[in-house]
């Protein structure tokens, strides 16, 4: 009986374990869609520079250790936004398991064509058009829309329109806002843009900030950081004291 009992303890806590760690592999823990300004006031050489930006950030370290090594799953997805009706999926959700898919990822994003360029600035349809495929999104513990942008609203209604007619109860959104365009960005990202739970805006000084402030930015999502919270983000200089800006 004895020798019977403890076979069938060890055979119930293996199947435990491994429907724990099975669980734990399934899992998500952050949705996270990037959505690119790709609209009239982007030039060919901000774009590029955009582009780069973001595929330098996702082969960060510390970006990469944030992803893989979390606990969780992270699922991304991207797109392009301007006009109201010019929008463009460039990426489909995918989770960024290991190195390799992480690699592949950087690739499609730098391979993707421009979706359009000489579109105005219709943020809250873009906001829209990202609520629809956070629909589409795996089941995941938290759902970020990550809007790069070097400007305001000039065409359709605003994001906080956005915000009260589509489902984002429960979504956050964070905002780059990349200084140069227009001098009323970083106002208007901080007080119309960020939405939702653990919201914030972080600021680049022009497209050739991109990376940095991308980087700071994955980090600090992909960490849970919540608006208040005093964590080191590595930095170009090193470890950063704060979070906050």
């Amino acid at each position: 009986m004895g020798g019977r009992l403890a076979a069938a303890l060890t055979l119930g806590l293996g199947l435990w374990s491994g429907s724990a760690a099975m669980a734990q592999e399934s899992s998500c823990r952050l949705a996270l869609l990037l959505a690119l300004d790709v609209s009239s006031s982007v030039d060919d050489q901000e774009y590029r520079l955009q582009k780069e930006g973001l595929a330098g950030a996702l082969r960060d370290p510390d970006v990469r250790r944030a992803i893989l090594e979390g606990g969780g799953g992270v699922a991304l997805s991207a797109y392009e936004w301007s006009g109201r009706n010019q929008s463009q999926l460039v990426l489909d959700w995918t989770m960024l398991r290991d190195e390799a898919t992480i690699d592949a990822v950087v690739v499609r994003l730098l391979s993707a064509p421009r979706s359009y360029n000489r579109y105005p600035t219709a943020m809250g349809y873009a906001l829209g058009f990202g609520a629809g495929i956070l629909e589409a999104a795996p089941d995941c513990e938290r759902q970020v829309i990550d809007v790069s942008g070097d400007g305001i609203t000039n065409d359709g209604f605003r994001p906080q329109q956005a915000y009260s007619h589509y489902p984002f109860e429960g979504v956050t959104v964070n905002g780059l806002a990349v200084m140069g365009s227009d001098p009323r960005v970083v106002e208007y990202f901080e007080g119309e843009v960020r939405h939702g739970p653990g919201a914030f805006v972080e600021v680049a000084s022009g497209y050739r900030d991109f990376l940095r402030a991308m980087s700071r930015k994955l980090f600090r999502e992909l960490n849970d950081m919540m608006v208040g919270e005093l964590v080191p983000i590595p930095g170009p200089e090193g470890p950063l004291d704060s979070a906050l800006r």
